[in-house]
């Protein structure tokens, strides 16, 4: 018997909207208000979205940011910073008790995952689960798609997507980012290296660690193509059966009220992690 969630998709948002509605899925779902729910969405501008913990003071140019006329923001979750431009991105919320979950961070992701597994199938992209050794994982990069994580989705050892998870009042969010093309040039400005030959070596390198959906099919994909087939890719890898996510204007006016209150602020999205645990 397939398993009922809630599916929504709620188009290109800019990036302390789309943070809050992730945040508020986290809130509704633990109020027993909505079921578990898969979200689609898109980014109205290029926006730069760093991990929790990441740091900002001399890791990222956020002059580089502006002049590039990116959005950018701190996501609840941990990990690297992620360009999101030309992309998919989708988000979940189940309770982190169900007995499809494992209690391990990296089970969980590999159960999750099925349903990009079987998206990337459905256009013809053999992808694979990314397997490292100790020594590779233990390795950090400030850019997400500098380096895959376990279970995460690769074609020829180069990483497809970028995904993250948190576990908070006992729901388990996750949400990732699926690129149909990276513009790499913008991507390695928007952060702070020692010297320009080191950042154009790093970009230069990027190519053999990361590649993307129009790379390998040699054809340009739109936001609805993926849509039709990630959806797809859900219902087949995790056995669902979707019916539409409904919320009243109540609920759309918290997510206006916490994208300003906390996703639009430089004490979230700037500050250290002590100044912005009085904001959380």
């Amino acid at each position: 018997m397939k398993k009922q969630w809630a599916f929504i998709d709620t188009g290109f948002r800019d990036a302390a909207w789309n943070m809050a509605f992730d945040e508020c899925l986290i809130n509704w779902h633990q109020e027993g208000k909505i079921p578990p729910t898969l979200r689609f969405y898109g980014w109205e501008k290029p926006s730069l979205s760093i991990g929790y913990f990441q740091k900002v003071d001399k890791k990222i140019d956020l002059e580089a940011v502006e002049r590039h006329q990116c959005q950018f923001v701190r996501r609840l979750t941990g990990g690297s910073a992620v360009l999101h431009d030309d992309e998919l991105t989708y988000s979940l919320v189940i309770t982190e008790s169900d007995s499809d979950i494992p209690v391990s961070v990296q089970e969980a992701y590999h159960v999750l995952a099925e349903g990009i597994f079987e998206g990337y199938r459905n256009l013809g992209i053999p992808a694979e689960y990314a397997t490292l050794d100790r020594e590779s994982a233990r390795g950090r990069t400030a850019i997400c798609f500098e380096k895959p994580a376990f279970y995460e989705m690769v074609v020829d050892g180069k990483k497809l997507s970028g995904n993250a998870q948190t576990r908070k009042k006992g729901v388990l969010m996750q949400h990732g980012s699926i690129p149909m093309s990276m513009d790499t040039n913008m991507l390695f400005d928007l952060f702070v290296f020692s010297s320009e030959k080191i950042r154009e070596r790093s970009r230069a390198a990027f190519s053999k660690k990361a590649v993307t959906i129009n790379q390998l099919t040699s054809r340009e994909h739109r936001y609805d193509m993926l849509a039709d087939a990630f959806k797809e890719g859900f219902k087949k890898g995790l056995g669902l059966e979707f019916h539409p996510l409904q919320l009243t204007k109540a609920e759309w006016d918290e997510v206006e009220q916490l994208a300003q209150s906390k996703y639009e602020t430089e004490a979230w999205n700037i500050n250290s992690n002590k100044e912005r645990a009085g904001i959380g």
